[in-house]
Order: structure tokens, then C-alpha cells, then sequence
């Protein structure tokens, strides 16, 4: 095919006008062509003067000549990747060995269980939390009342903590095997809108997300998947035949109970401590790792719009996204992170007596402010410079959500960034309404951490407001605590994607070796090739 690069048109452009500048570059009159969007952006370097930029593929016959005609540096001939699953033959498989079990309904492990589904594998998927219509009904529950199910919430259940956030696929991981777009258009078929296979930064939604993940899983259990919620990994043994023993929490029996298999994938997301906990109780090798921590920040949305798109901007452009850095003169650095435009900010928590703060946005993103959490780089020289121990920095994430969760008396703390960077509790609201879900407390949130991050994100708040007008006004809220943007843990694997432990195999972000969920399904993918290669 043809693939041609920066093809710009104004954001109102029709298809016709599309298509007509497809012509007019390749020099084509009336011969018939098809083509794909393979990618879109936002040219906003001279606002007002905005445009889209594309990437496209065209199939037409006789590619070469056409290209020799058109004589532009912008096509050239290209062949594009298809992912193909290198283990997709259910009669090859060995029928003495006992089906893969799959510790965790998040993208990891929904993707891995719907690979390992599709080559006749029929996995069993453990999922502590519930499936994604009845943890919907208990999140919206804990959101009104403050009850808190501590096995089915913001970050358990079908799905993962990703379901309610904004949806987000944009990722950084490179993939020559072309697993990105493959879980892309897996997605589509579940019902995501097509353009998620070619916007710069794709986004589905929680209320579309609950759908699609749905959609996955009823796909999963028609090729012989089954599914057991509410049913938790408490244990991990070894049996004299090289195979796994897995035992079993089911909740709503209230008993335990046992499962043989060959291979245990342990999807089992960034929050599951008590797991991590019991995996460094059976020696299981895991380090610790730097991640991030922080407060979400809110903005009106019509202050991030102004500045990415120019004020009076002419075209109906959705909610405008951001991304900022800086380094600090300490050598941290501060971001922003899971920036959700037109969004909430949710109580994200897990554990009684702890708080943690996500943000989400709908399908639509239409909250009146925009949202995103400002994090600081932590090391485990931070949290843990006397000890080896693998867990320092769940135990530093524990600490900051204690301190949270006494902040705001049991509800979100929130404090005005004048406030904050004064050192004094806010008092009464400002111009920017809270747009929550869960109750909120107006606090002092400098509290939570050590005053050296404190200053930190400071320093990165100040530097932000002198890239983007408004970011640092007074009346700027924050609340917090941000803590889980990523594992603090990472499960070492070796390349076939196995612990020390043969057959047990880590995946996804808990693991450690993802962050967001279009590279944790890509890494349930990889795993899933890795699974059904013990079974040809």
C-alpha cells in the first residue's frame, strides 16, 4: 500500500474534501482507490490556525507507478504489520494437561484470557472483586454512602482499576509485532468507536468501557472461558508432578477450596497487596521500584481549551487534553499524569481506613473541569534506603493514604493551591467547583507528605502556570492522595515470561512490566503466547 504522512486539512474538513486531497497529492483523476486513517493529531503550533494532521494508507493497483507519478516525499510504499497469534491450533494442544488459570479480570488478564480462549486453551479467570454490572452498582454505592467493599471497588473487580478512569490507549511502548493495533481493534469489535484506531490520543470512557469489558468477557466464555468472581488467590504451592496448586478464596460460600493447573498468570494489578504480601511470604524473587505519587489537580476546562486551541477558537473540538513536565532543582521530576479533560476526580480507595484519589471522565467528557494528577518521582531510596525489603513502597503508598484518609476525615481532602502553597487549611470554597465523585473535605493536604515532595510539586505547579495561563491561580483546586499511578513492585520473570517457580508466570502493570491499559492487555498477550507454548 501507500502510506502517506502529515496530510493537513482544517479540523471542519468534510470526508469529500478528504478524499479530494488524496487525489491532488498522489496526482490520481478518476482511478478508484481505498484507504484507512492509520492517524490523526492536532496541529495547534499556530492558533489559531489549527489543523489535522493525518497519516493514511491507500490501496490502489500499481502502487509504484502511481508513487513515480505523484512525486511527493510525503508517499512512500509500505507494508503494514498484522499481529497473528503464533499458537491458534486447539488440536495441537496436549489434552493430559489441566486448563490455565488467570488471576485477575484487568486488561492483562482479560486480554491474556481471551488469547488463550481463542487457541481452545478454555482458561478459568479468579477475580476477586465482582463482574463489572454488579461492581458498577457497589462503586456508585461506595461514591453516595462511603461504604466500602474491600474486594469489589475502584480498583477490583471485572475489568480492572481502569474501568473507571478515562479510558486512555495512548501508550509509549514500542511494538514491531503490531500487538498495539491488534488490541485496538479488539476493542472495536467489543464496541469502541473506530476512531480509537487512529487518534493521537484515544480515549473510550468508564461508561462505554464497562460495556466493551463486558463484551470480552461473554467472547471468552463462548470459547469454553469461565469465569469465577468474587473468588480470591490466597495461595501458591508446588506439586511433586512440576504442576501448581492454587488455593482459593470464594467469597460468597465462604470457603476454600483448591485448583491444579500447568500455568498461573498473575494479572493481579497494581493494588493487590495482600497478594504481593503473600508472594513475599512463599520467597517468590520481586524488587522494589520507583514510581510516582501525588494530588490531582482541577481547572476549569474552558482555561486548558483557551490555551491548547487559542481563545474564540472557531471549531466544535472536544475537550482539550495536557501533558507537562519539569525538572526540579532537586533532580525530581514532576507531571502530569492520567490527565482526564471534561472529568471527575473519584475516590479510588480500597482498604478501610486509607484514601486514594483516581480520575475519570466519560465517554462524552463533558464535566465542566478538566483534571489530571500532578505526581513527583519517588525512589526506593525514599521510602526504604536501610532495607532490601521488596514491599518498602507499598508500605510508603499505605503511610500516604493513612495520612489521606485522617486528612479529610474519611472523605477526598481538598485544598486551593494558594492555600496549599501557604501552608494553612482552605477555608471556604473558591471560583473552582469540586467536580467529585465520593464527599469531599475542604483540608490542609500538605499534611500527607514530607515537605520535600510538597515543595517539589510546588516548584512543578509554578513552572506549569508559566506554560499554560491559569494553571497556578489561587482558586486551583487539589486533593489527594494520588498514590497508584503505577506498582511499587515488579515480579521478576525470566524471557519466557516465568518466575522462578516454573509455570507461574507475572503479567501486566501489578506485575510490573505495563502502565495503562492498552500495554497491560499488549503484555497479557506476550504472556499468553509464553502460556500456550507450554501446551503444543
Amino acid at each position: 500500500m501507500i502510506r502517506i504522512n502529515e496530510l493537513k486539512l482544517k479540523p471542519d474538513h468534510s470526508t469529500s474534501d478528504l478524499e479530494r486531497e488524496i487525489r491532488k497529492l498522489l496526482r490520481l483523476k478518476n482511478e478508484d482507490f481505498s484507504y484507512e486513517i492509520m492517524r490523526q493529531s492536532l496541529d495547534a503550533r499556530k492558533k489559531p490556525n489549527l489543523f489535522y494532521s493525518y497519516t493514511i494508507d491507500v490501496k490502489i493497483p500499481q502502487e509504484t507507478s502511481v508513487l513515480r507519478k505523484a512525486r511527493t516525499k510525503k508517499a512512500v510504499l509500505f507494508h503494514q504489520k498484522e499481529y497473528s497469534f503464533p499458537c491458534s491450533d486447539p488440536g495441537s494442544r496436549s489434552s493430559d494437561l489441566p486448563r490455565p488459570v488467570i488471576a485477575g479480570s484487568g486488561p492483562a488478564g482479560l486480554f491474556c484470557g481471551l488469547m488463550l480462549a481463542r487457541a481452545g486453551l478454555r482458561p478459568v479467570i479468579l477475580e476477586r472483586g465482582e463482574c463489572v454490572e454488579k461492581r458498577t452498582k457497589t462503586v456508585e454505592h461506595f461514591w453516595k454512602t462511603g461504604e466500602l467493599d474491600p474486594e469489589s471497588n475502584v480498583q477490583f473487580g471485572e475489568g480492572g482499576a481502569g474501568t473507571f478512569s478515562d479510558g486512555k490507549l495512548n501508550t509509549l511502548i514500542k511494538d514491531p509485532e503490531g500487538r498495539i493495533r491488534f488490541v485496538l481493534k479488539n476493542f472495536v469489535q467489543a464496541g469502541a468507536k473506530e476512531e480509537i484506531l487512529y487518534l493521537q490520543k484515544p480515549h473510550i470512557g468508564t461508561d462505554v468501557l464497562t460495556e466493551i469489558v463486558k463484551n470480552i468477557r461473554l467472547e471468552i466464555e463462548q470459547l469454553g472461558g469461565e469465569f469465577r468472581f468474587e473468588n480470591k488467590l490466597i495461595g501458591i504451592g508446588q506439586l511433586e508432578n512440576g504442576q501448581l496448586r492454587l488455593w482459593i478464596q470464594e467469597k460468597t460460600a465462604n470457603e476454600t477450596y483448591c485448583l491444579d493447573t500447568a500455568a498461573a498468570v498473575l494479572a493481579i494489578g497494581h493494588s493487590a497487596r495482600d497478594t504481593f504480601r503473600m508472594l513475599a511470604e512463599q520467597n517468590l524473587p520481586m524488587q522494589a521500584k520507583s514510581f510516582a505519587v501525588g494530588l490531582r489537580m482541577e481547572h476549569p476546562q474552558v482555561i486548558i481549551n483557551d490555551a491548547m486551541y487559542g481563545k474564540d477558537c472557531p471549531y466544535e473540538l472536544e475537550a482539550a487534553p495536557y501533558k507537562v513536565t519539569h525538572k526540579c532543582e532537586n533532580g525530581r521530576g514532576v507531571y502530569s499524569f492520567c490527565m482526564c479533560p471534561g472529568g471527575y476526580v473519584v475516590n479510588a480507595s480500597s482498604e478501610p481506613g486509607r484514601l486514594a484519589v483516581n480520575g475519570m471522565s466519560y465517554s462524552d467528557r463533558g464535566s465542566t473541569n478538566a483534571n489530571s494528577a500532578i505526581v513527583v518521582t519517588v525512589t526506593p531510596e525514599d521510602y526504604g534506603a536501610q532495607s532490601d525489603d521488596p514491599l518498602a513502597g507499598l508500605a510508603f503508598q499505605e503511610k500516604l493514604e493513612e495520612a489521606a484518609y485522617q486528612c479529610g476525615n474519611g472523605k477526598i481532602p481538598v485544598q486551593k493551591y494558594g492555600d496549599f502553597k501557604e501552608n494553612h487549611p482552605t477555608g471556604t470554597p473558591g471560583k473552582v467547583q469540586p467536580q467529585m465523585k465520593g464527599a469531599f473535605e475542604l483540608s490542609n493536604l500538605r499534611n500527607i507528605f514530607p515537605d520535600e515532595l510538597n515543595l517539589s510539586l510546588i516548584e512543578g505547579i509554578e513552572a506549569f502556570g508559566k506554560r499554560i495561563p491559569g494553571f497556578s491561580d489561587n482558586d486551583a483546586l487539589l486533593s489527594g492522595v494520588e498514590s497508584r499511578t503505577s506498582s511499587p513492585v515488579r515480579i521478576l520473570r525470566d524471557e519466557t515470561c516465568q518466575t522462578s517457580i516454573p509455570g507461574l508466570f507475572p503479567c501486566g502493570e501489578g506485575a510490573g512490566y505495563a502502565g495503562g491499559i492498552t500495554s497491560a492487555a499488549v503484555d497479557g498477550i506476550r504472556v499468553a503466547e509464553a502460556v500456550a507454548a507450554l501446551y503444543v
